[in-house]
């Protein structure tokens, strides 16, 4: 995946993002970012359990992806002020550094890359996403989000290009999926304005296809927040999701007794079978639920029965006497050709295959 400047040159969004630079920002004194988004004190005297991997990792190897922040005109001639963007938990590992670490170089600054601001509500925005999407293993939801307001923005884009304005209170929706409509509302019939998939995930760099990016967003956008945030943390695949928007469509009810079942039980791997039983209406959640762990156990037997199947039993060893014997004699015919001796064709074929054949009972 490409770099996060290199996504913000790929958006090219405003005029603003388009000025940023990078540079090393103090920890200490004038010039420090802050931050007034999640009110935690960076330099606590102690080291915030969650932080102590991300704070060994800087302390060793440094800060890898800068910080994104934004320049504030104070005014009074005063110099301009740091607020942070992106990169909140970097920065509270690096200044717990500064404080506690201040010999070692990696906590002397934090690279940043700087914007002029103010900054828009949809310029934050954007910049956020270009910093998410730079993450590995994007949670499911997460990654939905993101297309989702990033082609809130090419749409956006395009109404302001072709004259339609925007109201202030479509800017103020924070779910993405409620914004996109209330602009598609306004796009009306206009092709002009259409945001295609394709367009989105050229435009972030993406390796995914317009499919697979309507899949996510379909399940994003019908399943439940609450829900689709409980399968992110537990890991529950796009596959499986969609077949619970399924069976969420006309069963809605016996989708999220099956869920919360799972959940309860901690038997999240059974999910997919129950709801593919549950398509059945004549079978109720617990049914469905009691099938697919029958359904697993049987699967679990014919692998281990496999297993076993394919499992050699040893057999005995070889008279240890017989083994002596051959040794001695590869000893002798070993001596043999270190004087220069030689093997016949046939002799040297005969003892490759007999080699072949000791490496294949190993």
């Amino acid at each position: 995946m490409d770099e996060p400047v290199d996504l913000v040159d790929q958006l090219g969004i405003s005029s603003r993002l388009r000025q940023r630079r990078f540079t090393l920002l103090p920890l200490r004194g004038e010039g420090t970012p802050f931050t007034d988004t999640q009110g935690r004190a960076p330099g606590d005297s102690t080291a915030p359990e969650e932080l102590a991997d991300l704070i060994s990792s800087i302390a060793t190897i440094g800060v890898l992806q800068p910080v994104l922040v934004e320049e504030m005109d104070v005014g009074d001639g005063k110099a301009p002020a740091m607020r942070l963007t992106a990169g909140e938990r970097r920065l509270r590992a690096c200044r717990w550094g500064a404080v506690h670490k201040p010999d070692n170089p990696h906590f002397a600054a934090v690279p940043a890359v700087i914007c002029p601001g103010p900054l828009s509500d949809e310029e934050r925005r954007i910049w956020q996403l270009v910093e998410n999407l730079a993450r590995e293993n994007l949670r499911p939801g997460e990654l939905a989000a993101a297309l989702v307001l990033d082609r809130c923005a090419v749409l956006l884009g395009k109404l302001i290009a072709h004259g339609y304005k925007v109201p202030a209170d479509v800017y103020a929706i924070d779910d993405p999926i409620a914004r996109f409509t209330a602009m598609e509302r306004i796009r009306g019939a206009d092709k002009k304005c259409a945001a295609p998939w394709s367009q989105v995930l050229t435009r972030l760099g993406l390796q995914l296809t317009p499919r697979k990016a309507r899949e996510l967003v379909r399940a994003f956008a019908e399943m439940p927040r609450e829900i689709a945030e409980e399968m992110d943390e537990a890991k529950i695949s796009l596959n499986t999701r969609i077949r619970f928007i399924e069976l969420n469509r006309g069963r809605a009810q016996a989708a999220q007794d099956i869920w919360a079942a799972v959940k309860k039980t901690n038997r999240t791997r059974l999910l997919s079978s129950a709801l593919t039983t549950a398509a059945d209406p004549a079978v109720s959640p617990d049914e469905a639920l009691a099938e697919a762990e029958r359904l697993h156990e049987q699967a679990d037997s014919a692998r281990a029965e496999k297993l076993r199947a394919d499992t050699v039993e040893p057999g005995p060893l070889v008279e240890q006497r017989l083994v002596d014997k051959a040794l001695a004699g590869l000893r002798l015919l070993a001596a043999a050709l270190a004087t220069g001796a030689r093997l016949s064709a046939h002799d040297l074929a005969s003892l490759r295959l007999l080699t072949a054949q000791l490496n294949g009972t190993e």
